[in-house]
């Protein structure tokens, strides 16, 4: 299975932005599907998680009240709505196919992984 994430860009503080990851080649809707960052010389970190059927999801407390995630099982697809954009959120945003139905916040927990978007906050 392929997850690419996209809808990254260059946005100003206090902007929105929406990530969309798409799974190809095989569904990941029975999979709780996660949003990690990695800023700029920092390490990749934990941003979001949701449930394979969306309704148990969980933030990073950097981005509670911003972020939302939700998904479309229909169309095998998660999102992550980023609203009131910071420049400490610029960073290349990956998603990630859980090995379960629940995610957690740690990278192990995860066996999917696709390419990222970068996402830049201008000041």
């Amino acid at each position: 299975v392929q997850l690419q994430a996209s809808g990254g860009g260059l946005v100003q503080a206090g902007g929105s932005l929406r990530l969309s990851c798409v799974s190809r080649g095989r569904t990941v809707s029975n999979n709780a599907v996660g949003w990690f960052r990695q800023p700029p010389g920092q390490e990749r970190e934990f941003v979001s998680t949701i449930s394979w059927n969306g309704a148990s999801t969980n933030y990073a407390e950097s981005v509670k009240g911003r972020f939302t995630v939700s998904r479309d099982r229909g169309k095998n697809t998660v999102y992550l709505q980023m609203n009131s954009l910071k420049p400490e959120d610029t960073a290349v945003y990956y998603c990630a196919g859980a090995r379960s139905s629940y995610g957690g916040t740690s990278q192990s927990g995860y066996n999917f992984w696709g390419q990222g978007t970068q996402v830049t906050v201008s000041s």
